[in-house]
């Protein structure tokens, strides 16, 4: 392993820990953490494997470590959530705003499968061998947070409340 190859996975590890933590700076000091992790342990990574997977294994350890240690997350409704979150784009998006919302709101459990495999594009297996999971409970993990992610979604968008009970433009005109 070589500063190069562990350098090119940087923007992913980043986008998965700040997912991750809701944090920018928490998500910094867990790849922090991980990479120091990796470059005392880099003798357990076996050549001609997955670096990523490898990485991304330290990573979620790591993470389920530092949550060990805390207290038990209280899962807030969408009234208890926070107005603004951090690095959330200029002008105030608010569909960004809800999905980070929603993706907090999440099981971890849930949320480690749905990032991998959607933001990161890892496939089932890698994702089973990132997360020592079965690849049932990678399929199943992932089922249930697309759902919860969906009706997340509908709850929080203004956009849609109310919406559903009245005709369309289409609808009227017939």
């Amino acid at each position: 392993m070589n500063s190069t190859q562990v350098v090119d996975h940087l923007p992913g590890l980043r986008r998965y820990a700040r997912v991750l933590t809701g944090d920018a700076w928490a998500a910094d000091d867990l790849v922090q953490d991980t990479l120091e992790r990796a470059c005392r342990k880099w003798l357990l990574w076996r050549a001609n494997t997955d670096l990523r997977a490898w990485l991304f294994t330290v990573m979620h350890n790591l993470y389920l470590n530092q949550r060990r240690g805390m207290a038990p997350a209280h899962l807030l409704s969408l009234d208890e959530l926070p107005g603004d979150l951090p690095n959330a784009p200029a002008g105030g998006c608010d569909t960004f705003l809800d999905l980070e919302r929603c993706l907090q709101r999440l099981p971890v459990e849930q949320r480690a499968v749905l990032l991998l495999v959607t933001v990161e594009d890892m496939g089932y297996a890698e994702v089973a061998k990132v997360l020592q999971v079965p690849l049932g409970t990678v399929m199943s993990r992932l089922s249930r947070a697309r759902l919860r992610m969906r009706e997340c979604m509908e709850v929080a968008s203004p956009s849609t409340e109310g919406t559903r009970d009245k005709p369309t433009t289409l609808q009227r005109m017939k």
